[in-house]
């Protein structure tokens, strides 16, 4: 078991180094090592393609690992937590919390701290708000297919509300949250991206920390609490670990599809175990690879058609999750 464990994390991790250097140089513009080594050691000027790769191929690289690592992690937490492997942040709804306040905040300009960290802020707050809701429907809904009805229709909630709102939004208003819900890495700046990784490490660690409590919800939760786990406590950790994965890949990237729903799944199906600290391990090189690898097929097709980050997702992740459907109900 541990073997197969162990190949599956070194052939993601290697595949993952090698897709990273392909992303780094991929493009309309063709930028060489040289440019790579100069954006980082160079003291003088930066020449337009060192420039280049600085502010927007190295961001772009990080939001993919960061985002791709980041929803899978909150996806394995969700479907740990409900013990569902339909559970997710986007089917539960916890995307479309960050969705709804984000939209308040781009369409009305409304803030909530009045500096650049508004959008991130908001999505954080919108994630674990909706996530604390589906958190106390799943205390009185013992049916998991009624707790994912109830995601979908907090969803439809959530569509209502923006549309209303985007009805009476300014052009550029609607423009701007048009183009961040289609899903895109590149509205990150390389000056946000210590602030990203510190809530991501952060999140990661506090991931790591949840390791036991998650493996002993594997058992069920009456088991888990004959064993002394806090069942209260457990939920609000998950579903604020959640929140933060969600709300920051959300207010940086757009609400990304399937990526949480479907990877969580493939790292299963690929280490058959239930062991929490490999699958955290499996689904954050597993996530950043998905990501990174739907990144660099958008940008190799850039000059053929523009493809939204989302919808390439969601192309890939759609029929995975019928299979997985199709899985249960035979």
């Amino acid at each position: 078991m541990k073997y197969r464990i162990h190949f599956f994390l070194l052939f993601a991790a290697f595949a993952l180094v090698l897709i990273s250097v392909l992303h780094l140089f991929v493009g309309k513009i063709p930028l060489s090592f040289a440019d790579f080594s100069a954006a980082f050691f160079k003291n003088t000027p930066l020449s337009t393609n060192e420039l280049l790769m600085r502010e927007f191929r190295i961001p772009r690289l990080i939001m993919a690992i960061v985002g791709g690592g980041g929803l899978a992690l909150a996806g394995m937490l969700m479907q740990t937590l409900f013990n569902n492997p339909l559970a997710g942040p986007y089917v539960l709804g916890i995307n479309s919390g960050s969705s709804l306040l984000v939209a308040l905040s781009t369409l009305t300009g409304f803030t909530f701290l009045g500096t650049q960290l508004n959008i991130v802020f908001a999505a954080i707050v919108g994630a674990f708000i909706f996530g604390m809701i589906i958190l106390l429907f799943s205390l009185s809904v013992k049916s998991h297919i009624s707790l994912l009805l109830i995601g979908l229709m907090l969803g439809s909630f959530t569509f209502a509300v923006v549309s209303i709102l985007e009805l009476s939004a300014a052009a550029e208003q609607f423009k701007s949250f048009a183009v961040w819900g289609m899903g895109s890495l590149q509205q990150v700046e390389m000056s946000q991206v210590p602030l990203i990784l510190l809530f991501f490490l952060g999140s990661v660690l506090s991931s790591f920390l949840l390791i036991k409590p998650l493996n002993m919800l594997v058992l069920g939760e009456d088991s888990a609490v004959m064993l002394g786990l806090s069942l209260r406590k457990t939920r609000i950790l998950i579903i604020s670990v959640t929140a933060l994965f969600t709300g920051l890949i959300t207010a940086y990237c757009g609400p990304i599809a399937f990526v949480g729903l479907a990877v969580p799944n493939i790292t299963k199906l690929l280490f058959r175990t239930q062991q929490h600290a490999w699958l955290i391990g499996g689904n954050l090189i597993i996530g950043a690879l998905f990501l990174v690898s739907c990144d660099v097929v958008i940008q190799y097709l850039e000059e053929t058609v523009h493809l939204p980050l989302n919808a390439l997702t969601s192309i890939i992740g759609a029929p995975f999750v019928i299979f997985i459907l199709i899985k249960k109900v035979t």
